[in-house]
């Protein structure tokens, strides 16, 4: 586990309020921004311990406030409660060379990066809405922006033109495909705005495994990873969720010909979304074709300043993983904007 090793793990989780004992650690592997582990009393996983990327998220406070006021109101027979564990002196978090946390395990659950199958599209379209059902009424004066202009396009397209100044050579003509795809495509989103909508508390990060699913017969669970939740737009959550489910090819797939727009699952996740779905607005319903096209755009945006700035926020396995990234969100932004017809026809059978 490199630098978390046993006993440096140990002795963090002894400042929560768990019984004292022995545990063994096995590192979660597949997050971008934090260092994540199992806790487990032999061969039974009893919670999750992450530490926080504080270089991303500096707002400790605010953003475990966040997560404690959404965690009252998200519960409910079909939603499984996911609960923090508090430290000895009844905090979220522990600070110890880092900022630690503590949640309960969800037992028989299983997370899915990719899915061709239809059942799970639909179940996480119906978690994805009560998600946002149970949080419909929460008073959002609660909530803190813990990460400013998050999903700000504006903000971003910035960050990405000063990335371009400061960049090497050499990586500018790596990514000039790229590079050319983000000024034509900056265009054609602008067109294509979407009316006013109003603000809500949204997920920010709804990928598909950042859902929880019963291991005994699929059913979704939850939502997990609460960190980037605060206020939003409905259409972040939508189309970051479509990004990952209709699309069955991981997020740095370099053979383009395997990243698809599945339409039988993007069906399966609308129908999903539609049992729960009373809370939404007409322009929210009609924002969805945009949402799908502009969260992966974003994404794919983010991947390609990172690139351009040597890599300092995502992780990566090697140098041109987050151009890899780019590549491959920007090729779904195509395949979206040539869904787009498609997309506005669906969901108004579906919804309207």
């Amino acid at each position: 586990m490199n630098q978390f090793n046993v006993e440096r793990l140990q002795s963090v989780l002894n400042f929560f309020s768990v019984p004292k004992k022995k545990y063994r650690f096995k590192p979660i592997t597949n997050g971008l921004i934090n260092d994540t582990f199992f806790v487990l009393e032999g061969d039974k996983t009893l919670y999750i311990l992450q530490k926080i990327n504080n270089s991303v998220f500096n707002d400790i406070e605010g953003m475990m406030s966040n997560m404690q006021n959404a965690l009252v109101h998200l519960k409910d027979q079909d939603y499984k409660a996911l609960e923090l564990i508090p430290t000895l002196d009844k905090k979220s978090y522990h600070f110890q060379n880092g900022f630690w946390r503590l949640t309960s395990y969800i037992e028989q659950s299983v997370t899915y990066n990719t899915t061709s199958r239809v059942d799970v599209a639909f179940e996480a379209g119906k978690i994805i809405g009560k998600f946002h059902s149970l949080l419909a009424k929460v008073d959002m004066e609660k909530y803190v922006d813990t990460i400013p202009h998050f999903h700000d396009l504006e903000f971003r397209e910035e960050q990405f033109k000063k990335s371009i100044l400061g960049a090497k050579k050499r990586k500018l003509q790596t990514a000039k495909t790229a590079i050319a795809f983000v000024n034509e495509t900056f265009e054609y989103i602008g067109l294509a705005k979407t009316e006013e909508q109003p603000l809500r508390i949204c997920h920010n990060d709804t990928k598909l495994n950042n859902i929880l699913f019963s291991k005994v017969d699929d059913t979704a669970l939850c939502l997990i990873d609460l960190d980037t939740l605060m206020k939003g737009c409905f259409y972040y959550d939508f189309g970051d969720a479509v990004r990952t489910i209709v699309n069955t090819a991981p997020e740095d797939e370099t053979d383009h010909s395997k990243i698809i727009f599945e339409t039988a699952l993007f069906e399966a996740f609308l129908k999903g979304l539609s049992e729960n779905a009373s809370f939404l607005t007409k322009n929210e319903i009609a924002s969805m074709p945009f949402g799908v096209i502009v969260m992966p755009f974003l994404h794919g945006l983010r991947a390609l300043t990172d690139y351009l700035n040597e890599n300092i926020y995502y992780k990566v396995s090697y140098d041109n993983q987050n151009l890899d990234r780019a590549l491959s969100l920007f090729d779904f932004t195509k395949k979206a904007i040539a869904n787009t017809k498609y997309m506005k026809a669906t969901i108004t059978r579906t919804f309207i």
